[in-house]
């Protein structure tokens, strides 16, 4: 097994179950242009979020990490109507690339990105007591992931799904000698989770075109 054969199955994959439009492709596109990092979700990991918000029947949707935008415009597809999106961005720059993507892919009315540190505007939002959210996604800086865990919990209700990326680190997440911030990060959010009675979850690893990784699946049981 080696990374060309699964950047063939990913492809595959992508082709005949999560074909890309012109919309998703311009998205790609735009980012590229404007130098951010590719390391937005691959396609049939879009759809995978897609489908999960679709299946949890979420009509409000907190993003934590947009980039580009790319996986925002999956999750903004699964909205029903009178549903909304909030992603939370930290590079005014990534921002305005994210804001002109939305626009294009027709969801400024529904989709708000939020500038500046995350943790400081969940606090803020926790604050506000914005309604619960129905789906997160946790997709940025792997370091603050029980920051952002925390205060997801504090803005989730009973049935809402936390989606968390990146969680295998290439392994490293099992290597006692490994002590990079993102990896402890990843380590300190499966401990809250475990050991919390209100949440059920699990992880999978993953292979594909973003190489060896793995995402983990929440569901908030009983109010955080």
């Amino acid at each position: 097994m080696n990374q060309d054969l699964w950047n063939k199955v990913d492809d595959y994959f992508s082709a005949t179950l999560a074909p890309s439009d012109a919309v998703l492709d311009a998205t790609l596109a735009d980012s590229e242009a404007a130098g951010l990092p590719a390391i937005n979700v691959a396609p049939n990991q879009g759809k995978l979020l897609h489908l999960l918000a679709q299946i949890s029947g979420a009509r409000r949707i907190l993003e934590i990490g947009t980039l580009g935008g790319y996986s925002t415009i999956w999750l903004a597809r699964a909205l029903p109507e009178g549903g909304s999106i909030v992603t939370l961005e930290l590079d005014p720059a990534h921002a305005r690339v994210a804001q002109a993507n939305l626009a294009r892919a027709g969801f400024s009315d529904l989709a708000t990105v939020r500038v500046g540190n995350a943790v400081d505007t969940l606090k803020q939002f926790f604050s506000d007591r914005v309604e619960p959210f129905d789906f997160v996604f946790i997709d940025a800086d792997k370091q603050n992931n029980p920051h952002y865990l925390e205060w997801s919990l504090k803005l989730s209700r009973p049935g809402t799904v936390i989606v968390t990326d990146n969680v295998v680190r290439k392994g490293g997440v099992v290597d006692p000698d490994n002590h990079d911030p993102d990896v402890e990060g990843v380590r300190s959010l499966f401990n809250m989770v475990a050991g919390d009675p209100r949440l059920s979850s699990t992880a999978v690893q993953t292979v594909g075109a973003k190489g060896w990784d793995g995402f983990a699946i929440t569901v908030v049981s009983a109010q955080a």
